[in-house]
C-alpha cells in the first residue's frame, strides 16, 4: 500500500474532527459568539451542504490541475477556513468559514479518493479506499472528544488552533510523500468527466450510497438521547457506549476493505441486510440495556464501515476521477443531511424510538435499490 493512501488517511481525520467539532462545543461557542444553540447548530448543517454543493464545483475548477497540487490548495484553503473560525469575532465570519472547510474538504476527499485509486492496482482499490477511509472512522471516534476535551479544559478556539496545527502536519506529510502525478487528461477532462454522469447504473449506485449513510445516520443523530431516556443510561455511560460504537466502525472497515475489491455488491447486499435487523431489533428493545448495546455495535459494524463498497461501487461504474469521487462524497453527506432532518421530525411525530424505525426502512430501500444491478449481472448480454 502506497504511503500516500496512509497520508491521506491522516488528513481526513484532521479534517473530520473539525467537522465534528462543533457538535461537541455547542454551549461555549454560543456563549462566546452570543448565539442560541440552534444557530450554532446551523453551523453543522452550514458545513454539510457546503460538502455537498460546493465540493462538485470546486472539484470542476480544480480538475486541469495535477492532483498533488489540487490537494495541497484544498489544504491549505482548509487550513484558513479553520483558522478563520478560530478567530472568528462573530457568527457571521464563523458561518463563512463553516462553509470554506465544507467546500474544501468535499473537494479534498473526492481527490484524494481518485488519487488512491490511480495509484494501486484495480484488484486492491477497495482496500486502499477502506485505509484511507480509516482516517474517517477514526475522526469520528476520536476527533469529537478530542476537540471537547481542548474546549472544555482551554476554550473552543484553542480547540480549532488544535485542528489547524493537525492539519498543517497533514499538509507537511502531503507535499514531502504524495508523489507527482498527471492530470486525468485521458479521461478528456470536463467533458470526460461529466459524460459519465449520463449513466443510470451511475446514479443507481450513488442513491444507494446515499440511502446506506441515511439509514445509519438517522438513528446515529440521536442515540444520545435515545440510551439516556429509552434505555436508561446515564449521562456518564453514553460516551463510553459511543466511543465502543467508534470502535466498531473502525473494525467493520477494516473487513469491508478487504472484502470490497472481490465481493463490493455481496457486502453491500449482506450489510444492508444486517444493519436493517440491527435497527429494527434496536426500536424494539431499546428499554433492554444488553440487547440495546449489542444493537448498537452492530450498527457500528454493518452501516457507514460499507463506504469501501460503496466507492469500489461508483468507480467502476463510474471511473476513478476526482469529479465522480466529489460528487459520491456530496451524495453521502446529503444522506446524513436527510436522515439526521427527518428522524427529528420523526421524533416529534412518534417519539424517540422512530428514528431507528426510519433508519430500517431507508435500509430496506437500499437494500431495493440493488436488485436492478445484481438482475444486470445475472442476465446474459
Amino acid at each position: 500500500m502506497p504511503r500516500t493512501v496512509y497520508l491521506v488517511a491522516l488528513s481526513i481525520f484532521a479534517m473530520v474532527s473539525s467537522e465534528f467539532a462543533v457538535a461537541g462545543l455547542l454551549q461555549p461557542i454560543g456563549a462566546d459568539l452570543h448565539v442560541s444553540i440552534p444557530q450554532v447548530g446551523y453551523l453543522i448543517t452550514a458545513y454539510a451542504l457546503a460538502m455537498s454543493l460546493g465540493g462538485p464545483v470546486l472539484s470542476i475548477l480544480l480538475l486541469r490541475l495535477p492532483p498533488k497540487t489540487a490537494l495541497v490548495l484544498l489544504s491549505a484553503a482548509f487550513i484558513l477556513g479553520n483558522s478563520l473560525a478560530a478567530i472568528a469575532p462573530g457568527y457571521g465570519l464563523m458561518l463563512v468559514a463553516r462553509v470554506i472547510t465544507g467546500a474544501t474538504s468535499a473537494a479534498f476527499f473526492g481527490v484524494s479518493l481518485s488519487v488512491c485509486g490511480r495509484l494501486v492496482a484495480e484488484r486492491i482499490r477497495g482496500r486502499a479506499v477502506g485505509t484511507a477511509m480509516n482516517g474517517f472512522m477514526l475522526g469520528t471516534l476520536l476527533g469529537l472528544p478530542l476537540a471537547t476535551l481542548v474546549g472544555d479544559q482551554l476554550g473552543w478556539r484553542m480547540a480549532f488552533w488544535v485542528i489547524t496545527a493537525l492539519n498543517l502536519l497533514a499538509l507537511i506529510g502531503l507535499l514531502i510523500g504524495v508523489p507527482k502525478i498527471e492530470a486525468e487528461a485521458q479521461q478528456g477532462g470536463l467533458a470526460g468527466e461529466l459524460r459519465v454522469f449520463r449513466s443510470g447504473r451511475l446514479w443507481l449506485a450513488l442513491s444507494t450510497s446515499m440511502l446506506i449513510i441515511g439509514a445509519t445516520m438517522t438513528a446515529f443523530s440521536y442515540f444520545r438521547p435515545i440510551l439516556m431516556q429509552v434505555t436508561g443510561f446515564s449521562e456518564g455511560a453514553v460516551p463510553v457506549l459511543l466511543l465502543a460504537y467508534g470502535s466498531t466502525t473502525v473494525l467493520g472497515n477494516l473487513v469491508v476493505g478487504r472484502l470490497a475489491d472481490t465481493h463490493a455488491m455481496p457486502v453491500l447486499a449482506v450489510g444492508l441486510t444486517l444493519n436493517i435487523a440491527f435497527l429494527a431489533a434496536f426500536a424494539l428493545l431499546a428499554d433492554l440495556r444488553l440487547p440495546a448495546v449489542l444493537c448498537l455495535l452492530g450498527i457500528g459494524l454493518v452501516g457507514i464501515t460499507l463506504n469501501p463498497a460503496m466507492f469500489t461501487r461508483v468507480q467502476r461504474v463510474g471511473n476513478t476521477g476526482p469529479l465522480v469521487n466529489t460528487v459520491h462524497t456530496s451524495c453521502v453527506t446529503f444522506g446524513i443531511v436527510i436522515g439526521s432532518a427527518i428522524g427529528g421530525l420523526a421524533i416529534d411525530a412518534f417519539g424517540l424510538r422512530a428514528p431507528l424505525w426510519l433508519g430500517a426502512a431507508l435500509a430496506a430501500l437500499g437494500l431495493l435499490s440493488l436488485l436492478p444491478e445484481v438482475t444486470r449481472t445475472r442476465v446474459p448480454a
